[in-house]
């Protein structure tokens, strides 16, 4: 299974962008689909996922919205005004089931964002 993200750069204070990421392979089912950021000197922490229920890390609520395409086993990340504490290498993550296998977690290379004036 492979994970595929696209979408960071660079932006300005206030900005928006835009993240996406495509699961491909042998997938029987995705339950979890979400993203994960990493800032310099510091711990991944959870921004949003999507599954049974949608959760967002209190710092980006009302800023940030996921969303999901089942049919193609792809996540989304739309940010709007953004900050400079934004600033990370952003991953993509989904659990995947593949028949026989237990869900197993998977995970992109990473995709940096940006935010400085």
């Amino acid at each position: 299974v492979q994970l595929v993200e696209s979408g960071g750069g660079s932006v300005q204070p206030g900005g928006s962008l835009r993240l996406s990421c495509e699961a491909s392979g042998r997938i029987f089912h995705i339950h979890d689909m979400g993203w994960y950021r990493q800032a310099p000197g510091k711990q991944r922490e959870l921004v949003a996922r999507v599954g049974s229920e949608t959760e967002y890390a209190d710092s980006v609520k009302s800023r940030f919205t996921i969303s999901r395409d089942n049919g193609k086993n792809s996540v989304f990340l739309q940010m709007n005004n953004l900050k400079p504490e934004d600033t990370a290498v952003y991953y993509c993550h989904a659990n995947v089931v593949r028949i026989p296998f237990p869900p197993t977690d998977y995970w992109g290379q990473g995709t940096p964002v940006t935010v400085s004036s």
